[in-house]
């Protein structure tokens, strides 16, 4: 797989909704994703961390999918907000419980500062919960502005370092069909 090309989305929640688990949920919306024309090229295992800033609310789930998409940077990110709203995401607060969370990491070797949209991920190399599952995929993505790989990033990460693996099911690993 060319690493150059990635589009990688994070996904996240510690709501259920209507599904009976987090897990359910992300599943659910991963298969949303070929329909909305970012196909599942690759995903990593669901990954579990405390809820910040309130440890107290249910645990997040997390996880990261690679896609191939022929949609632009802007496009991909309004089909994820599509896709979260589908799946009864309300943007409240900043750091507000959720049901999914869907953030564009990477898209390509792309560089955006935009108001709406900057790319890369501003904040995802520094997180666990992220930079973990993408280890786990891809551990040779190389960043686009650090040039550190996606295992670097994850040694050095600051944040969510209570993160960790649900289950470490290599055939959720592997290349989608």
């Amino acid at each position: 797989m060319d690493l150059d090309g990635t589009v990688i989305v994070a996904l996240g929640g510690n709501m259920a909704g209507d599904y009976g688990s987090s897990e359910a949920l992300l599943e659910a919306a991963l298969a949303r994703f070929a329909q909305a024309g970012l196909p599942v090229v690759r995903r990593s295992s669901w990954w579990s961390s405390a809820a910040w800033p309130d440890p107290t609310v249910n645990e997040y789930r997390n996880g990261v999918a690679l896609v191939e998409t022929k949609l632009g940077p802007l496009e991909a990110l309004h089909t994820l907000f599509s896709i979260e709203a589908a799946f009864g995401r309300v943007r409240s607060e900043k750091n507000a419980a959720r049901t999914l969370d869907l953030d564009l990491i990477a898209h390509g070797q792309a560089v955006l500062a935009r108001q709406d949209l900057t790319l890369p991920h501003p904040r995802a190399h520094e997180r666990l919960f992220v930079m973990g599952p993408l280890a786990e995929i891809a551990p040779d993505w190389r960043h686009p502005t650090l040039g550190a790989t996606a295992r670097e990033l994850a040694a050095r990460a600051t944040v969510g370092l209570d993160a960790r693996p649900v289950q470490a099911d290599a055939a959720r690993r592997r290349p989608m069909a």
